[in-house]
């Protein structure tokens, strides 16, 4: 038989049934970071943070922020952050207890008023507020000296406290936070405004004086309680307050360190310290021949609490 012709060329090759076709490759794009749905989304009004920023704030931007709609004016009239701004403000603790409101008495802290607006007016010259101190004992220590030690006065009366040693103290008296000012008022003796003499007064109130109604009424006066008289020249008018309590820490030195913050000799201007626990004043005096120191009290009612203190000093 004849042989079969083998076929040449090209053969088409059948596709694989079992090929499998390539996956399309995924295109490459930028990091994202995933998104976190465990909590709720913040919201503007989140009152403890609200809370921590107005402790940041003054009075007036306290006032502000509260106009602005209903819930900042609720959140801002809460009380604890007037309490914490007066705190922080007057720079003392907090006092066991406050009768008044801490909103009302962080104004009548820090609106200006003082002592003589309510009262002699027209004797009023000139002002300046010195701080605030805390009287932790219902005793406190007048004196016009501040030349230490202090002798601590044992007599029965005030007035021959004041006549032994110079100082005197006070029973009595309201704990908790005093503010303290310097006034200078014109002479109490004449009735002349046109009047040259001036006398300088330590003026010392309890943080609720101005809101006690027994004050806004006119009930409540002060009261002569002793005289000193210094018969000779007195290098300078000099009065302070001290918590007795506090007398022999460390706090009060600060007020004997006179080279620390009384002017020198040629320096007219009145000058006052603060500390926690005392305050005191002193004003270089030319040429003199004494001074009458005067000390006051307010109390609250009869036989109440001394709620303010005035330590004046007038050329002789």
């Amino acid at each position: 038989m004849p042989k079969r012709k083998q076929r040449t060329g090209a053969v088409k090759p059948q596709p694989l049934k079992t090929q499998k076709r390539m996956r399309r490759a995924k295109p490459i794009c930028s990091c994202s970071s995933p998104r976190f749905t465990t909590g709720p989304a913040f919201c503007c009004y989140e009152q403890d943070v609200w809370t921590e920023i107005a402790k940041f704030l003054d009075g007036k931007s306290l006032v502000m922020l509260a106009a602005t709609c209903r819930w900042f004016h609720a959140l801002v009239m809460d009380g604890s952050i007037w309490k914490y701004l007066c705190l922080r403000d007057l720079q003392v603790p907090a006092p066991r207890h406050a009768a008044s409101d801490w909103k009302k008495l962080y104004i009548s802290s820090f609106n200006g008023s003082h002592s003589y607006m309510f009262r002699q007016q027209e004797k009023h010259i000139d002002w300046m507020r010195i701080g605030a101190f805390f009287l932790e004992s219902s005793s406190a220590l007048l004196t016009e000296r501040l030349s230490a030690p202090l002798k601590f006065p044992k007599e029965e009366s005030i007035q021959k406290m004041l006549e032994s040693c110079g100082s005197c103290v006070l029973n009595n008296v309201k704990p908790g936070i005093w503010i303290a000012d310097l006034q200078l008022v014109r002479c109490p003796v004449c009735e002349l405004n046109t009047c040259d003499g001036t006398m300088q007064t330590l003026d010392a109130r309890h943080i609720e004086l101005f809101l006690s109604e027994g004050y806004q009424d006119g009930s409540w006066e002060y009261e002569l309680i002793g005289i000193q008289d210094v018969k000779k020249h007195v290098e300078g008018a000099s009065g302070a307050i001290f918590d007795v309590k506090h007398l022999n820490d460390s706090s009060p030195s600060a007020v004997f360190n006179l080279k620390s913050w009384v002017g020198k000799p040629n320096d007219w201007q009145p000058k006052a310290v603060i500390t926690m626990h005392a305050v005191a004043v002193n004003t270089n005096l030319q040429k003199n021949d004494g001074l009458q120191v005067k000390y006051h009290v307010m109390r609250a009612g009869a036989g109440g609490e001394v709620v303010s203190i005035r330590i004046s000093q007038q050329l002789l």
